[in-house]
C-alpha cells in the first residue's frame, strides 16, 4: 500500500475515533475507502461496500433486504441505542476469557455463525469458505436447509458437526427425512425455524426473477427447479410441496417433532414470554431470539428489544440465542448482559464471504471477537459469566 493510502486510512481512523461531524459514528463506521484486503478492515462495514460491488444487483438486493419498507431491519439496529452500559474502573483486564459451552461442546467464542441460505450467491465456495472459516476460530455454525451444500459436505470440511436449521415443510414426510439426515450426519442439534409462515420482500419483488433476464441465469422459473438446487432435498420425494416453507406450524408439530427425534430442538423466532414458556412446556431445549434479520415480520420492534422478556420468561432453564442486526462487540456485550447465553450473525460474514471467501468471514470472526474483548475489558469484566444486566442503565 502506497503512502497516501496509508496516511488516508490512518486519517480515518482518526476521524472515525472523534465527535468531529457530531455523528461521527454513523458516518465513518463505513468509510468510502475501499479495502483492498481482509487484513486492512477497521470494522465489518468495511467489507459491505466490497460485497455490494462483487455482486449482481439481485443478490445483493437479496442480501441487504427486508420485509415491507425494511423498518425491522432498522429496528434491529436502532434498538441497540435504547441500552446504555455501567462500566466498572479497576479492575485487572490483561486476562480476557471468552469461551462458552453449549450442550456439552466448549467454543472459543459467544458468536456464532448464523443460518444463511444459497450462499453460492455470494462466493463460489458457498457454505464450505464459511464452514472452514468458523472451524479455523473454534466456533459455532448452524446450517440452512436451502444451503448450496449438503450437511455430510459441510461437515466433512468442518471436521465437527454443524447444528442444522430447519424449514418444516407441510409434509410431514418430507420434513422427517430431513431431520433424520442431519441427525445422521452427526449435527447434534436442530433449529427449526418458526417465523416465517409469510413474508413480502419487496425489493426483491422488483427484479420479477421469473423474467429477468439477469436473474434467469442462475433461476429457472417454478418450484420443481428451485428444488433441484438444494442439495438436503436429493432423494426425497417433494411432489407435494410448493414451497419450503410451512404456514401450518403449531404446538402439536412441536409435539411430533419432539416425539420423533432425540436430538437437541431449538426454536428459531421467538419473541414473546408467551411463547418461550409454550416453547420450554412443549419439550424445546433451546430458543433463538429472531426475526431473521428484519426479513420475517414487519414488527418495527428489534430483538434486543425482545429478548429481556424472553429471558424473564425463560429464567436461565434452557441457552437463549439471539441475532439480528449484530454488527459490533458491544452489541454482543449488550445481549449477553440482557441474558443471552450467545449471539448469531448473519449479514456481516456473509459481507466477508462476497468480498473475499473463506478469509473474509474470518476477519469478520476476527473483529467481532476482538471488539468483545475490547468492550469486556472497557467493562470491567473478565468472563463472560461476570456480564449481567447489573452492566446496563435501568
Amino acid at each position: 500500500m502506497s503512502n497516501n493510502k496509508e496516511t488516508r486510512r490512518a486519517f480515518l481512523n482518526y476521524l472515525a475515533s472523534t465527535p468531529i461531524l457530531g455523528v461521527a459514528s454513523q458516518v465513518f463506521a463505513q468509510s468510502e475507502y475501499l479495502i483492498e484486503n481482509p487484513d486492512e478492515a477497521v470494522n465489518v462495514f468495511d467489507f459491505e461496500s466490497i460485497a455490494k460491488r462483487n455482486l449482481s444487483n439481485a443478490h445483493y438486493t437479496y442480501l441487504a433486504s427486508g420485509v415491507d419498507d425494511g423498518s425491522t431491519i432498522r429496528a434491529n439496529r436502532a434498538g441497540f441505542e435504547k441500552f446504555q452500559l455501567r462500566v466498572r474502573r479497576m479492575v485487572d483486564v490483561r486476562n480476557i476469557n471468552t469461551e462458552i459451552e453449549l450442550f456439552g461442546k466448549r467454543y472459543a467464542s459467544p458468536v456464532i455463525v448464523a443460518p444463511c441460505g444459497t450462499q453460492q450467491a455470494f462466493h463460489i465456495d458457498g457454505e464450505l469458505a464459511t464452514a472452514k472459516a468458523s472451524s479455523s476460530r473454534n466456533l459455532l455454525q448452524i446450517l440452512s436447509t436451502v444451503s448450496s451444500y449438503s450437511v455430510e459436505e459441510v461437515n466433512a470440511v468442518r471436521h465437527d458437526p454443524t447444528w442444522f436449521q430447519l424449514y418444516a415443510t407441510e409434509d410431514w414426510n418430507v420434513t422427517r427425512q430431513l431431520v433424520q439426515r442431519a441427525t445422521n450426519a452427526g449435527c447434534p442439534a436442530i433449529a427449526v425455524t418458526v417465523d416465517l409462515p409469510a413474508s413480502n420482500r419487496e425489493a426483491l419483488r422488483r427484479f420479477r426473477r421469473d423474467t429477468n433476464a439477469e436473474c434467469l441465469t442462475c433461476h429457472i422459473p417454478g418450484f420443481e427447479n428451485a428444488i433441484k438446487k438444494r442439495p438436503m432435498f436429493e432423494g426425497i420425494d417433494t411432489s407435494s410441496l410448493m414451497t419450503t416453507r410451512a404456514s401450518n406450524l403449531d404446538w402439536e408439530f412441536m409435539d411430533q417433532l419432539r416425539d420423533f427425534t432425540d436430538t437437541k430442538l431449538l426454536l428459531k423466532g421467538i419473541v414473546t414470554a408467551e411463547d418461550a414458556e409454550l416453547a420450554l412446556k412443549h419439550g424445546a431445549d433451546g430458543l433463538i431470539v429472531s426475526n431473521h434479520g428484519g426479513r420475517a415480520e414487519n414488527s418495527g420492534r428489534g430483538t434486543i428489544e425482545s429478548l429481556p422478556e424472553v429471558v424473564n420468561a425463560i429464567q436461565g432453564r434452557i441457552p437463549i440465542l439471539v441475532d439480528s442486526g449484530f454488527r459490533r462487540g458491544v452489541d454482543i456485550f449488550k445481549a449477553l448482559a440482557l441474558g443471552a447465553d450467545a449471539v448469531c450473525i448473519g449479514r456481516p460474514y456473509l459481507w466477508g464471504l462476497s468480498a473475499y471467501g473463506q478469509s473474509g468471514v474470518e476477519a469478520i470472526l476476527d473483529l467481532l471477537h476482538n471488539e468483545l474483548i475490547m468492550m469486556m475489558q472497557q467493562a470491567g469484566t473478565t468472563n463472560l459469566a461476570e456480564i449481567n444486566r447489573n452492566y446496563l442503565v435501568s
